[in-house]
């Protein structure tokens, strides 16, 4: 293709045709949802693959462990952007970014082929582990170099317009891992689908990867770093250089908590949060659930596209700042709006459990003392109850004390049973609902309204990210703080709202996280983000943000 795009020296920037952003965008955009598609498909399948590599006898303790192990590839994501960002701005984009989508398609079919714990024990886990590291270290390397790819071709007045798309991918690799889950239970029995059918999404990563491949290899390398390398002006060391060029250690921290760690914990807690508070809390039949976030995403795809571009003609930082002080408003609300669409047995039923031990261990495989385990009994079916301290063990529904004193304390199914004729209710054991059209429709509202909230603060950061930094060292200095705030903020959200769900015995108690990881980024953001209208990329030194 033709090298349409600004340079990076101080010459007049080039206008890109029409055909070459064409490829640009969907060459990069592709690759991004066949990547994110392999990252989240593990996620998507968080129920069967909890109980196929850690199965324990604790429903709790079998999600837990399976959103640490999810959270493991994030761990890993800023040492592949270490590894990636140096590559990026020592070799250049282009090929960066191919080795990193080999990678993760490569490690996302071999999670497809490991045998269940309960063929090699231990090992099934510890070989998810190791495939998850290697997914990370990919990811730490995709998004920087799709990104920095597509800002460096793109116009500076429809750079944030333009990168959106990237954002948009994200989103996309979402919804597309929904839809291969749901095409292949469609197509394969419900016991063929529980025993191998759910192996057929990872497997089809190397489709995808093939795909993926074909697009990127059509494409040339960034013209910036062509005019860089031209120059010899390419950074010896970018990873040192990224903390020590004028000005980039206040960027990165401003990167780092103002930008990556806010946008990311909004982005998970309305993706990954809300099917499991869908499929858990409102006890939603799974398929249906699925489907439900799946239209709601498909949808919420264009705030991205709609951000980027108003971030155009208002600047990166307002779309960014105003995102995040509505989302402190309105986050908590639109999940109450969300679990009020439907009537789960028990939901709307105040319970009480009390005792005087009762100490719950979220990482337990059975729980020590009656009032612990009862706890665990509603928390592994996603109800909330209140937690009292008193002389002997005792459950109340709405007041009214349960005589429990004949419950098997030794089994828990036994035991879920007669607490349920005891109550008059199938708590525990009550049909999946099926919402209707109406229901359907206010759970879609509600999503996509937390949908908004993410794209206003998702929409415009791959131009702004690329803005902040300088050319030499552009691929590391943004791929380092993003990675470290997506990897560690919000990475390990699924697994810290789960716990906090777990202790405290509230579903909504969770969001109080992602609540205060926004509160953080809307200071930081407000004190470090550079207003105005974007200008062109700098040769030789970065604008502060905007």
């Amino acid at each position: 293709m033709n090298a349409a795009a600004q340079q990076a020296g101080s010459g007049a920037p080039l206008e890109p045709s029409a055909s070459d952003m064409r490829l640009v965008i969907a060459a990069s955009s592709a690759g991004t949802v066949f990547e994110w598609y392999d990252f989240f498909i593990y996620g998507t399948l968080s129920t069967i693959l909890s109980k196929t590599f850690f199965p324990t006898g604790n429903a709790t303790l079998e999600l837990l462990l399976f959103w640490l192990v999810f959270a493991v590839g994030f761990g890993f994501r800023p040492l592949g952007a270490i590894l990636f960002g140096f590559l990026g701005d020592r070799l250049g984009r282009k090929y960066t970014f191919l080795v990193t989508v080999t990678l993760m398609g490569v490690a996302t079919a071999g999670v497809g082929l490991i045998p269940s714990a309960a063929t090699i024990g231990w090992w099934a886990p510890g070989c998810v582990i190791a495939l998850r590291i290697l997914q990370g270290l990919a990811l730490g390397g995709e998004y920087g170099g799709a990104a920095i790819y597509v800002a460096e071709h793109a116009p500076f007045n429809r750079r944030g317009f333009y990168t959106s798309f990237i954002q948009a991918s994200v989103v996309g690799g979402f919804v597309l891992s929904l839809l291969v889950v749901l095409a292949c239970k469609f197509a394969l029995p419900a016991e063929v689908w529980a025993a191998w059918g759910w192996r057929v999404p990872f497997l089809l990563s190397l489709a995808l990867l093939a795909v993926s491949l074909w697009m990127r290899l059509k494409l040339s390398e960034s013209p910036v770093f062509q005019a860089m390398k031209e120059a010899g002006e390419i950074s010896g060391n970018p990873f040192v250089e990224s903390f020590t060029y004028p000005g980039n250690p206040k960027r990165i921290f401003v990167a780092l908590f103002g930008v990556a760690a806010g946008l990311t914990v909004i982005w998970y807690t309305s993706m990954f949060s809300g099917l499991a508070f869908i499929k858990g809390t409102m006890h939603v039949e799974d398929t249906t659930a699925e489907i439900l976030v799946g239209l709601a995403a498909a949808l919420g795809m264009g705030f991205y596209l709609l951000f980027g571009h108003l971030s155009d003609r208002v600047g990166r930082k307002l779309p960014i700042v105003v995102g995040y002080a509505l989302t402190l408003a309105l986050l908590i609300p639109a999940f109450w709006f969300l679990g009020s669409t439907t009537a789960r047995p028990g939901a709307n039923v105040q319970w009480t459990i009390s005792g005087p031990d009762c100490s719950y261990s979220a990482f337990a495989t059975k729980q020590t003392s009656d009032c612990a385990k009862l706890m665990a009994d509603f928390t592994g079916a996603g109800l909330g109850y209140r937690l009292t301290s008193a002389p002997t063990v005792g459950l109340a529904m709405d007041g009214r004390a349960l005589p429990v004193g004949a419950l098997d304390w030794s089994d828990a199914k036994v035991r879920k049973l007669q607490i349920e004729a005891l109550a008059g209710l199938k708590v525990f054991n009550a049909a999946k609902i099926q919402p209707d059209l109406g229901q359907s429709l206010r759970i879609i509202a509600a999503l996509l309204l937390v949908m908004a909230l993410s794209g206003a603060t998702y929409g415009p950061v791959a131009a702004l990210l690329a803005e902040m930094f300088p050319p030499r060292v552009r691929y590391s200095s943004m791929s380092i703080p993003y990675h470290i705030g997506t990897g560690y903020f919000g990475g390990f959200l699924p697994f810290i709202s789960t716990y906090i769900v777990a202790k405290t015995g509230n579903p909504y108690n969770g969001l109080w996280y992602t609540w205060g990881v926004v509160l953080m980024a809307l200071v930081v953001a407000w004190w470090g983000l550079k207003g105005g209208r974007p200008t062109e990329f700098k040769p030789d030194a970065a604008a502060d943000a905007g």
